[in-house]
């Protein structure tokens, strides 16, 4: 893949694909999130992204929703436990006006009082919508399970109380602390001259240079938990899991790999075959990745009638256990390699999260391998190395277990 990173002399990495398409993805990523939150403002980061569309120094939160609106563009955000992405889709002769908006909202936003109550009301709806939600909210609850006491396991929408604190002062307090240059990457994809792209956010993004890094605590030490919480819900849900690899980890691609073969999105993972397709236990059930910069979480999801939640989790663990003491044949290894590879292609189609994808690397400053390189390293994965990773990641004493219930 074809990419131009320039840096510039406040600190701000610019970030360029090439691509002939007739619209630009144009975006800024903040290496801030939920983990950079102090104890007394959970659900601040997120808070904060709302926020910046409520009005600038020189614009109102009507002329931010309008501006790109109004000529066929786009505009979104969403944060993460480490990432504030504020991005557009634009048609390409649009993409300056693109910049100015986007350069505009994150670094003068004013934050003003009568919005931000309004936003609260909004804030809170979104986490009671998520309550109700358990097959989403259950994922929340595991990372806050396995990582206790630590602000990467804590929810990224916050909670009322701390809700109740936010003011312009403090939303203010915390941009300043956080929205620095050094921690930021402005980005787009599309057919644009490189050079132009690159002065107009020079002058768009007059940050001065700062070296204020992410000061984040590391996780604590690992234990595996075993909890039941009851829920008013129809069906029972449940989470297995373990922390993993992080984000730039030798593991990650036969973590990746591995993790395909065991309940990935195809029809014939393991988990899908042994539960849903010979058992009928189960509409949805999967496994996932969640990388970080300092660590990770893997795990299974499944609902089902609780009345089938025993023989479904026992079914799991002996997929599980099948992976920890049986190397994966030849056969079958190949195939997974071709399986998860067309998928990687076929995910390379889609745009927007290429450049999302692209651009969270060179945040984080992760070496931008070509398709060629990462086809290669895949290749070269032995059932040896999925082997030794099953047994340490899958071992039955290494898991905990979250399980919601009527």
């Amino acid at each position: 893949m074809e990419y131009n990173i320039h840096t510039l002399d406040n600190g701000i990495r610019v970030l360029h694909i090439p691509s002939k398409i007739p619209v630009s993805y144009v975006g800024v990523v903040l290496d801030v999130g939920t983990r950079d939150e102090l104890e007394n403002e959970s659900g601040m980061a997120h808070f904060i992204e709302h926020m910046l569309f409520k009005g600038t120094e020189k614009r109102k939160s009507t002329q931010i929703i309008s501006c790109l609106e109004n000529i066929g563009g786009q505009i979104d955000a969403y944060t993460t436990k480490e990432e504030t992405y504020i991005y557009s889709v634009v048609p390409r002769r649009y993409t300056l006006k693109a910049v100015d908006l986007l350069s505009d909202i994150v670094m003068n936003s004013i934050f003003p009082e009568k919005e931000l109550q309004k936003e609260r009301v909004v804030v809170i709806d979104e986490i009671q919508s998520y309550n109700d939600s358990p097959s989403e909210l259950i994922y929340d609850d595991f990372e806050e399970m396995i990582f206790p006491n630590d602000a990467i396991g804590r929810n990224i929408l916050g909670n009322e109380a701390s809700l109740a604190t936010f003011d312009s002062a403090k939303l203010k307090a915390f941009t300043n602390r956080c929205y620095t240059a050094n921690r930021m990457v402005v980005f787009a994809l599309g057919n644009l001259k490189f050079d132009r792209f690159v002065k107009y956010v020079e002058g768009c993004f007059n940050l001065h240079p700062s070296d204020n890094k992410a000061d984040r605590k590391a996780p604590s030490v690992y234990s595996p938990v075993q909890r039941v919480v009851n829920k008013d819900t129809y069906q029972a849900h449940c989470i297995i899991g373990n922390r993993c690899c992080n984000i730039t980890s030798e593991d990650r691609y036969t973590l990746a790999l591995l993790n395909n073969i065991l309940g990935g999105p195809n029809m014939s993972s393991l988990l899908n075959m042994a539960v849903r397709e010979r058992n009928g236990l189960c509409y949805t059930i999967e496994s996932g990745v969640t990388s970080y910069v300092d660590t990770g979480v893997w795990s299974i999801y499944f609902g089902c009638d609780e009345k089938n939640l025993k023989r479904t989790k026992n079914i799991c663990f002996n997929q599980l256990d099948k992976l920890c003491n049986n190397p994966i044949s030849a056969s079958r290894l190949s195939t997974a390699k071709r399986q998860f590879i067309g998928q990687m292609l076929i995910a390379n189609q889609n745009l927007e999260n290429v450049v999302l994808n692209v651009s969270k690397m060179v945040l984080h400053n992760i070496p931008l391998l070509e398709n060629k390189k990462v086809i290669e390293r895949i290749n070269q994965i032995s059932s040896e190395e999925m082997l030794s990773l099953s047994q340490t990641l899958f071992a039955r004493d290494n898991l905990s277990v979250l399980t919601y219930i009527e």
